[in-house]
């Protein structure tokens, strides 16, 4: 196994993982107009995030990561931001997830970064489990607050 950098001749594997996400979640898979904004967003001529893919030995792509760089005003440091991790129901256990997460924090330490910070959906144990293996604490006093600007104003 081993992770590679999503390109546009990978982008379809990607895609194909970022659907399964979404119904793992219950949530609506990105339209064709988000898909082809992802594919700039990734592999344009100036790339806003980064994706990797966990491959296996058959070249099968098995999970992705997606990650970008925000800013810590009190470290005066980046921080690694860690959007999405998934790995294939069918391949979990396999390492796949270890090696995307591994790969995150070599990332982020690679390029500076003070910290690596993600969200985990609350009903997700098992996403939680793993990264409390990994020596990771919730942000217990921290509420995540947003405004939709796609939603319709009216």
């Amino acid at each position: 196994m081993k992770i590679i950098p999503v390109t546009r001749e990978r982008f379809d594997d990607f895609i194909a993982l970022v659907m399964m996400l979404a119904e793992y979640e219950h949530l609506d898979p990105p339209a064709p107009e988000a898909q082809s904004r992802l594919l700039e967003d990734i592999c344009g001529a100036a790339p806003r995030i980064q994706a990797m893919l966990a491959v296996d030995d058959n070249d099968q792509a098995l999970g992705y990561a997606i990650t970008l760089e925000t800013y810590s005003s009190f470290l005066a440091l980046p921080t690694m931001y860690l959007e999405d991790i998934f790995v294939r129901e069918d391949a979990r256990g396999l390492g796949a997830g270890s090696m995307l997460f591994d790969a995150v924090v070599e990332q982020a330490r690679r390029r500076g970064c003070g910290r690596v910070d993600w969200q985990v959906l609350d009903w997700n144990r098992l996403a939680r489990d793993f990264y409390e293996r990994r020596g990771a604490a919730p942000m217990k006093e921290w509420m995540l607050y947003r405004i939709d600007l796609t939603a319709d104003p009216s």
